[in-house]
Order: structure tokens, then sequence, then C-alpha cells
């Protein structure tokens, strides 16, 4: 079973950028469409972009052109750098690897992002 731990989030000002890390322990993760999610507090949790095993990328519409969602198969890992962010992009940030509506792996902490002046 793939362990995921998501780390790299912070308290930033608007406009300033992040990089995200998710390292996944285990084999199955350069096999699997990966993706980065958030959850807001009240809010249910959302998929913010994906990526496939090819490279391909998809983005959620509020964050195109900031975010960049990418991989590394050889050090299991994925990234995704976040420029020009904004308070709405305050959550707890989550990687996974999406099937249908559900996801292959047992969800890990998160990591925080604050966006606050």
């Amino acid at each position: 079973q793939v362990q995921l731990v998501e780390s790299g989030g912070g308290l930033v000002q608007p406009g300033g950028s992040l990089r995200l890390s998710c390292a996944a322990s285990g084999s199955g993760f350069s096999m699997k469409e990966m993706g980065w999610y958030r959850q807001a507090p009240g809010k249910q949790r959302e998929v913010v972009a994906r990526i496939t095993t090819s490279g391909s990328t998809n983005y959620a519409d509020f964050v195109k052109g900031r975010f960049t969602i990418s991989r590394d198969n050889a050090k299991n890992t994925m990234y995704l750098q976040m420029n020009n962010l904004d308070t709405e992009d305050t959550a707890v940030y989550y990687c996974n690897a999406p099937i249908g509506i559900g996801v292959h792996f047992v969800w890990g902490q998160g990591t925080q992002v604050t966006v606050s002046s």
C-alpha cells in the first residue's frame, strides 16, 4: 500500500509562492494518475490539479495560470508550484491518485497553506 506524505505548506502573503511536495512510499506511484486536492474550512475537498503517468496535466479553473503540477517518477514524488497565491487558496492540501469519483490510497495528513497579509 502506498503511503503519501505532503509537505511544503506555510504562511505566505497574497501574491506569494509556495512549492508543495508529495512523497509516496511503496510501489505503484509511477503507474497511477495523481492529483492535488484541497479542503478549506467548512468546505468539501476539491480537486486542484491532476497529472497522468505520462505527464499530461489538468487544472481546476480557479488555479489555471497560477499553479503547476509536476511529478518525478524516479523519486516517487509529485509537486505543486503555486504562484500568485490568494486568500481563497487557504486550505489543507492533499495528494492522492484519483479513480472515478474516489481515490486509490489512504489520505495523508495534508499540508496547511495559509495566505494572509
